[in-house]
């Protein structure tokens, strides 16, 4: 119990310096938040959606669980990779690596973090869907809103793991945009963000359905699927057992 709770305050004692960050930079963040998905919702929802009509509903509402998966994918991995400027520039992970916490606790308080800033989005999404007429589905009852909001924990966490190997594994910040370039930015477009993965050549669509970001499209949209749910649970453990491990390479 004592080791419990000494863990949970030093997951607690990270979370907490990340959040001094966010709240001195709130106004920033929340603003940089808008733009990206407001410029998706005006130009897919409003412009071009209103020449695409689906038996599920408008466009729009195809939309928006694909904007808010794309979303908390880069929100929680460009949230993370700052540790990289702490490691080689700043220096400043060196006060964590001295300090009595366990790397383990480290790792877990960062990603909290990032996923805290992704929830703070994916509320902001919302509100701007609402504006713009969008309709909630998953929102049409508490336990269809708990399953979205547990969806988007999950892949949270798990582009927070990817962001978090990355900002371990990469020397430069050239390194880091190769990860951006060549393993999120085709995920933003084929993971059924904007259309429905379905609709890709067969050999296209074996490769896209091993990747979490289609899973969390489709659970947004469609609801509780166990195998995908267990598809996430997969990665977000895996990249979290490889954070851990490779924080704590950096630490002995």
């Amino acid at each position: 119990m004592k080791n419990f709770s000494s863990f949970f305050f030093d997951v607690q004692t990270v979370m907490w310096r990340d959040w001094i960050v966010l709240r001195r930079r709130l106004k920033k963040f929340i603003l940089s938040r808008l733009v990206t998905p407001v410029l998706y919702l005006v130009a897919f929802g409003w412009g071009l959606g209103k020449n695409i009509s689906l038996e599920s509903g408008t466009y729009l509402d195809f939309l928006v669980p694909g904007i808010i998966a794309l979303n908390t994918m880069n929100v929680s991995y460009m949230s993370i990779i700052t540790v990289h400027t702490e490691k080689i520039y700043h220096k400043s992970l060196e006060e964590y690596l001295s300090a009595p916490i366990s790397p383990v606790a480290y790792v877990v308080g960062k990603i909290n973090s990032a996923v805290l800033r992704a929830l703070i989005s994916t509320a902001l999404i919302l509100g701007v869907a609402i504006i713009f007429g969008a309709e909630l589905k998953f929102f049409s009852s508490f336990g269809r809103a708990a399953e979205f909001f547990f969806v988007v924990v999950l892949n949270s966490i798990i582009f927070a793991g990817v962001g978090f190997c990355a900002a371990m594994r990469v020397q430069t910040y050239e390194e880091l945009a190769q990860v951006n370039t060549y393993f999120l930015m085709p995920m933003s477009f084929l993971c059924g963000t904007f259309f429905s993965a379905q609709q890709l050549p067969e050999i296209v669509r074996v490769v896209i359905e091993i990747l979490p970001l289609t899973h969390t499209s489709e659970l947004l949209r469609a609801g509780f699927n166990l195998p995908s749910i267990f598809v996430l649970i997969f990665y977000a453990a895996a990249l979290l057992k490889f954070s851990c491990r490779e924080f704590k390479k950096l630490v002995n």
